[in-house]
């Protein structure tokens, strides 16, 4: 009976939720998500949206050519003296028309310039927006792939604890029967028989939980996954580049920090942009007209005219607008850089917390590992202590207690061990793909 528990366990320690062919990779489930997440598509819109900016600001520096038609009924009457003196009224009922073509042309525009020069910026913004939220999608979905595994894992620890303590209830019982058995010994094991029994509800919970959390990602339904495969994990490289190694990669290629750059770019031409407010424009144009019976002195006439010209505008006075603005983007322009700095900050410490999370995490896999099979030597030495005469039934359950603590461990420190080798990947610049790539290894192909 311990026997068959200690081999089940090892067995759920070593991976077990064994799946067919069918089942969903790591891989499969990030591509997936890259199809149906609505967040990624979300982003992908937006990122469509923000890269049109550039060419709406380009066209403020093209000609803008225009054409105008239109056709009028006019009422008019006229009032005038005649050759007598005597004001006399007559009425005239004609219609008017006209239509013209015309051309401007940007030839001095600061404020123009600089806001084509800014949409340069929030486009690598929108990019590096866009390529952030995919870091995140691979996170995530990594997250929720390896907490899938963990609680079938944890499920399946709990029902094979719930086997055991129910076959101790029942062996104490005919024990007792017998007359070499105590009603203690019934008690204990039943007490801890009903508090697996509310385990194994929780581990259920956690199970649908996550497994539906999984689902939303990929927008289907998810019946089996890859489990982990420990022999892969342990192939894994485990002699990484310094820390400060990881922390320059972080802050050259992170699209977090190259967002905020490009926002602080933007914030600072817009202040470029803004004072320009105060300078004149200049620009060319060039107009064709044709236009009839618009004179009220010669009603049955028709003018065509053909202009070429330049049209210079200078700003006098605003009321204070353009110099509120200026501080408005001066203003702007401060948050951005303590914001920018900030991350830069925040950063260095997120990828110290995931590198330390994959050594000291690989170090107490293995701690946890030697501790499992110290565990399980000492069940077995107190079983047969238990044959001699010199342990109790409730030493077993202590015991037995004891190796499903550092099993349950152990299957965590794996998972999070994982997830942040995955996480400090994403942080350090490497391509989502290629990141899931790399984690994937550890699971069964």
């Amino acid at each position: 009976m311990s026997f068959q528990f200690r081999k089940t366990v090892l067995a759920v320690a070593m991976g077990f939720w064994g799946c067919s062919a069918a089942a969903m990779n790591l891989q499969d489930a990030f591509g997936k998500a890259l199809e149906q997440d609505a967040t990624i598509r979300a982003s992908r819109a937006a990122l469509a949206a923000g890269q049109e900016r550039l060419p709406q600001a380009r066209a403020q520096l093209l000609p803008a050519i225009q054409a105008t038609v239109g056709r009028n009924k006019n009422d008019l009457d006229t009032t005038a003296p005649d050759l007598l003196g005597q004001e006399t009224t007559t009425n005239r009922d004609y219609y008017s028309y006209g239509k013209s073509v015309s051309l401007r042309q940007p030839l001095f525009n600061l404020q123009r310039y600089f806001q084509h020069e800014q949409a340069k910026d929030l486009v690598v913004d929108a990019q590096a927006t866009h390529q952030r939220n995919l870091q995140e999608l691979a996170v995530r979905v990594g997250g929720a792939y390896m907490e899938a595994l963990l609680t079938r894992e944890q499920l399946h620890l709990v029902k094979t604890q719930k086997q055991q303590y129910a076959a101790m209830v029942d062996a104490a019982r005919k024990a007792l029967a017998l007359g070499t058995g105590t009603r203690t010994d019934i008690d204990d094991a039943q007490a801890r028989l009903d508090m697996v029994i509310a385990f194994e509800l929780e581990a259920s919970q956690n199970v649908e939980y996550t497994l539906r959390q999984l689902e939303i990602l990929v927008n289907e339904k998810v019946d089996k996954l890859s489990a982990l495969d420990v022999q892969r994990m342990s192939a894994l490289p485990h002699d990484l580049p310094p820390l400060q190694e990881w922390v320059d990669l972080a802050l050259s290629r992170s699209p977090e920090l190259r967002s905020l750059i490009a926002r602080r770019d933007a914030a600072s031409k817009e202040i470029a942009k803004v004072r320009a407010g105060h300078a004149p424009t200049l620009d060319a144009i060039v107009q064709w007209s044709d236009s009839g019976n618009e004179n009220v002195s010669q009603p049955r006439s028709r003018f065509v005219n053909s202009t070429v010209g330049l049209q210079l505008v200078v700003p006098i006075f605003q009321g204070g607008y353009v110099n509120s603005q200026i501080r408005q983007a001066v203003a702007e322009m401060t948050r951005a850089e303590e914001t920018l700095e900030g991350v830069r900050r925040d950063l260095s410490l997120r990828v110290h917390k995931e590198y330390r999370g994959v050594t000291e995490g690989l170090l107490k896999v293995r701690a946890l590992e030697q501790a499992v099979l110290s565990a399980q030597q000492m069940l077995q030495s107190t079983v047969k202590s238990r044959q001699a005469g010199l342990r109790s039934s409730l030493d077993i359950l202590n015991a037995e207690q004891q190796l499903a603590v550092v099993t349950r461990d152990l299957m965590q420190a794996r998972y999070m061990a994982l997830i942040s080798r995955l996480r400090l990947l994403i942080l350090s610049g490497v391509e989502p793909a290629d990141a899931i790539a790399q984690v994937a290894q550890a699971f069964e192909p």
